[in-house]
């Protein structure tokens, strides 16, 4: 049975020959493994590489996969201090393979897929890594939204209940078993809601250390991928679901660092990586702290039983990974119910 993933490049090279400027004589069109959500390529061409992101195939989940919100916001952000690949075509829904996609330059980097570093030998070099990932949350939570053109790219306020209703809907629409511990965290988002306190930034919506590319030769971040669930929303729930899941177990598909003696191995802890990031943004620290994990946790067993249902149903990017995504929702929830519980 054909890989509905898989693209025909006969149908393919002569729309982006046409398309995008300068490319010429596609050779191969190789699927990177990782990623869950939209379908990833490396395109290899004479006039040199490329990446493709496209919609999964199959029903969607309403609001879903949106890659042209990809494309518009590292479009948008090209002229900023948070690096982005340069954009080079947006292709709609009656392209040569059916779906949307868009096209994006190809950056050579390293991509650390372990929160741990261990490829890093020297301690300097790992506090030196989540130093720059610091640095470009907050380059990201302080871009004037309206110099860029993207006042229009969600709305304002009320963030947390917004999310919480999509989410919940979401995860509602994708459910194959019942879960007493998600009902459980569900009713206590809606119950702890903190108040709006009006703060508006572009979030990224899944910022963590493999959604990033660092420089070859040495501590830099040169590229933030992945921005399918970026909006306009509130700046904490970046950071809180950053730190979110540095709780999560080491020993795990999500490659957490619980478990991980950071002090030794040279990693900051999450009081002095949230302190950095304050300082950076001139702020005097993050109220509801607890509230922010929470959700955090939510909302990620959301996203994962999405993948679940969709792997379920055939449509996922790599199905035999999304099957162990079953177990994590179990897990984050469990992770979340004890949270609320103890109060930090």
């Amino acid at each position: 049975m054909t890989d509905p993933n898989t693209l025909d490049p006969t149908l393919l090279a002569p729309y982006l020959e046409r398309e995008i400027d300068g490319f010429s004589g596609l050779q191969s069109i190789e699927k990177f493994k990782s990623g869950q959500s939209n379908p990833t390529y490396l395109l290899t061409a004479k006039s040199g590489r490329y990446v493709l992101r496209a919609k999964p195939p199959g029903q969607l989940l309403k609001s879903a996969h949106q890659v042209d919100r990809e494309f518009h916001v590292m479009r948008a952000l090209a002229e900023t201090d948070v690096p982005v690949p340069r954009m080079l075509h947006l292709a709609d829904e009656d392209s040569p393979i059916g779906r949307m996609f868009y096209v994006m330059s190809f950056v050579e980097g390293r991509i650390f897929w372990d929160p741990a570093l261990p490829e890093l030998s020297v301690k300097e070099e790992r506090a030196a890594i989540y130093d720059a990932m610091n640095a470009t949350l907050a380059a990201l939570h302080d871009v004037d939204i309206d110099a860029v053109g993207l006042a229009d790219y969600g709305k304002p306020g009320s963030y947390f209940e917004r999310q919480l209703g999509r989410w919940t809907s979401q995860y509602r629409a994708s459910e194959t078993e019942p879960s007493a511990e998600m009902e459980t965290l569900i009713a206590w988002l809606e119950g702890n809601r903190p108040t709006d306190d009006g703060r508006l930034a572009l979030v990224h919506g899944d910022y963590r250390l493999d959604n990033m590319m660092f420089a070859p030769d040495r501590p830099d971040v040169i590229a933030v991928l992945d921005w399918e669930l970026s909006t306009l929303g509130h700046p904490f729930a970046d950071i809180a679901y950053q730190c979110m899941q540095w709780r999560l177990p080491h020993q795990s598909g999500f490659k957490g660092l619980g478990g991980v003696d950071r002090a030794t191995i040279g990693l900051p802890s999450e009081e002095d990586y949230v302190a950095a990031y304050c300082r950076r943004r001139n702020l005097p620290g993050i109220d509801n702290w607890t509230f922010l994990l929470a959700f955090s946790f939510f909302r990620l067993a959301a996203i994962c039983q999405g993948v679940y249902k969709r792997a379920l149903d055939g449509n996922a990017s790599n199905p035999a990974r999304a099957k162990v995504y079953a177990d994590a929702v179990k897990l984050l929830t469990h992770l979340a119910v004890q949270l609320i519980e103890k109060g930090r």
